[in-house]
């Protein structure tokens, strides 16, 4: 018998594209032989999970130590065997073989991810196993996308909040700085449009800039340990507010771009979004307001959810004495027509990396929610202003 008698050996899934957790996952191992070909057996085998680990070097002393964090979670292993070892050897004629598998993906995965200090991934495995001969295998990567359904009373629910500090400049103080932002709604899907609506009082002696970011965080545990990377994913810049002056954002355009969905019940990594709108003050620390988003798979519904979002979008248009109300939106792009579909190749994500967050964002913040405009209470005063009447007076049992 030849060595070299197999031509090929790979491995075709019945569909590109991503996958989701419930699915069947079907394909074929493809097998060519120049001639007769004895095989002991061929399995397949899907595997899927998440791992982080990353390095902390410390100083003892003279000498530096580092320290290794790890950690990993299983999703998903099936096993296959298309040729079953009995013992004997299977001889099989010149050509090309075709073997058929299907595996029943469990019912909630966590969707794929690439980071700089741990992954998702998920790939199906193919092994020949020949007498006297090392074993063949062919590998293929397919992506998981789990849907993050954005049509929930929490993530239709606006996000508001509000914030103040007084630019300094050494030991003077040149007057204080207000910002208030607010958006319709907490979940959001790629290619959406955020209508970012912001008030900026500037009471200080100098010019500040406002703008809004959204910024994506990967959290990365392990022992106990975290790790955190930031990056920048769009961005919007307004116009400089001069002294004394006051600027209002009603309802500026904030696209998100094509990158990946919320990843929030992982217990090895967890991927966030934030909208963060912040007013650069010159020699003071940056005015910074922060507002959670989730970035959804499943699009805002045309009926029911969409009515109630516009509602809550119009009221607060209107607390914010905007008058006018905002224009028709358009009807949100569905998740494949932004996330361009295909199999990821090992060691690169289904999605377009992030910018790195070189903004200085960080740092210590107090986000509270409040109404922006309160109706103010009636005038105190001693006498009634609605007495009653002389014939419901109560009069004294001795008159």
């Amino acid at each position: 018998m030849r060595l070299g008698c197999l031509s090929s050996f790979r491995l075709e899934l019945a569909r590109g594209g991503s996958y989701r957790g419930g699915e069947r996952l079907c394909g074929r191992v493809l097998l060519e032989a120049a001639a007769p070909l004895r095989v002991r057996a061929l399995e397949v085998v899907a595997r899927g999970g998440a791992a982080a680990q990353w390095l902390e070097g410390r100083s003892v002393g003279v000498n530096a130590v580092s320290s290794h964090f790890a950690a990993a979670e299983t999703y998903l292993r099936r096993r296959r065997l298309l040729l079953r070892d009995t013992g004997e050897t299977t001889t099989l004629s010149a050509g090309r073989h075709e073997f058929p598998f299907s595996f029943q993906l469990p019912p909630t995965l966590v969707t794929s991810f690439e980071g700089k200090h741990g992954s998702v991934r998920y790939c199906i495995k193919a092994t020949l196993h020949r007498p006297w001969v090392p074993a063949r295998r062919a590998r293929k990567v397919f992506t998981v996308i789990e849907p993050v359904d954005i049509n929930t009373p929490a993530l239709l629910a606006p996000q508001a909040g509000a914030r103040e500090k007084v630019a300094r400049s050494w030991y003077s103080n040149r007057g204080l700085v207000s910002l208030s932002a607010k958006i319709d709604r907490k979940g959001y899907t790629p290619g959406e449009v955020i209508p970012v609506f912001a008030e900026i009082d500037n009471s200080s002696t100098r010019p500040v800039l406002p703008r809004a970011v959204v910024v994506q965080t990967q959290t990365f545990m392990a022992r106990g340990a975290r790790k955190q990377k930031h990056a920048v994913v769009a961005s919007l810049l307004g116009e400089p507010v001069g002294p004394g002056r006051r600027a209002l954002w009603q309802g500026r355009a904030l696209r998100i771009p094509p990158v990946g969905p919320s990843i929030l019940h992982c217990r090895v990594l967890h991927v966030d979004y934030t909208l963060k709108v912040c007013v650069d003050i010159p020699g003071t620390s940056k005015l910074l307001l922060e507002l959670p988003l989730v970035i959804g798979t499943v699009p805002l519904h045309p009926f029911g959810s969409r009515s109630s979002s516009v509602g809550s979008h119009t009221g607060f248009l209107l607390d914010w004495g905007l008058g006018a109300l905002p224009e028709q939106p358009e009807a949100p792009p569905e998740y494949s027509e932004v996330v361009a579909d295909g199999v990821a190749a090992v060691g690169q994500s289904p999605f377009p990396p992030p910018q790195e967050s070189d903004m200085s964002l960080e740092g210590p913040f107090f986000t509270y929610i409040q109404e922006f405009r309160y109706r103010p209470p009636p005038l105190y005063s001693e006498e009634d202003p609605n007495p009653p009447s002389e014939a419901m007076r109560p009069r004294c049992m001795t008159c």
